[in-house]
C-alpha cells in the first residue's frame, strides 16, 4: 500500500507501508481461497483482446513479447501466456456493439528486466507506435512504458518488482 505525503516542493511522494502491504496480501490470499460451487477453485484461463487484423497482431505479440500461437481457430487465436486474439468482425457479431479502441479501461501488463533493450526493439520493429508514456521511473523505483498495440489495446511493460 502506498501513502502519499507532500514533499517540501508540494509534490506528492509515495512511501511504502509494509504492515498495510502484509494485510492486503493476507486479504488477497483469503479471497483466493474462496471456492466456487462444489468446493472447486475457479481459474482464470485467458484474457481476450479484440483486433482488426489477427495476423498483424500475432506478429506484433510474437515480435515484441515472444508469444507463440497455440491454437488458430478462424478468427480466434490462442497465444502462449493465455492471451487470446479475437477478430473484431466476430466480436461485433457476438456482442452486437461497436468496439472502442484506446478506451483505456484495462491494460495488458508485461515485465521485462532489460526495459531499455525492449524499447529499442519496440522502436525498431514498430517505429510508429503510439505512446501513452515513454520510458519513465515511478517514485518506488520501477521503470515502465505504456503504449497501444496496433488495435488500440493498452500495454504496460515494467521492470520486475
Amino acid at each position: 500500500m502506498q501513502r502519499r505525503n507532500s514533499s517540501p516542493n508540494g509534490r506528492q511522494k509515495h512511501e511504502r507501508n509494509t504492515e498495510t502491504d502484509i494485510d492486503i496480501f493476507r486479504l488477497f490470499g483469503r479471497l483466493g481461497d474462496i471456492r466456487c460451487e462444489k468446493g472447486k477453485t475457479m481459474k482464470l484461463k485467458n484474457v481476450l483482446i479484440v483486433v482488426k487484423d489477427i495476423e498483424r497482431s500475432r506478429h506484433f505479440y510474437r515480435d515484441l513479447f515472444g508469444l507463440e500461437t497455440i491454437l488458430d481457430n478462424d478468427g480466434n487465436m490462442i497465444l502462449t501466456e493465455g492471451l487470446v486474439l479475437q477478430e473484431e468482425k466476430y466480436w461485433k457479431e457476438f456482442l452486437g456493439k461497436d468496439i472502442i479502441p484506446q478506451n483505456n479501461s484495462c491494460e495488458l501488463y508485461f515485465e521485462e528486466s532489460d526495459l531499455e533493450g525492449f524499447v529499442e526493439r519496440l522502436e525498431r520493429y514498430y517505429p510508429g507506435v503510439k505512446y501513452v508514456n515513454r520510458l519513465m521511473m515511478h517514485s518506488w523505483g520501477q521503470k515502465v512504458i505504456r503504449f497501444y498495440d496496433p488495435d488500440g489495446n493498452l500495454i504496460e511493460v515494467g521492470t520486475p518488482m
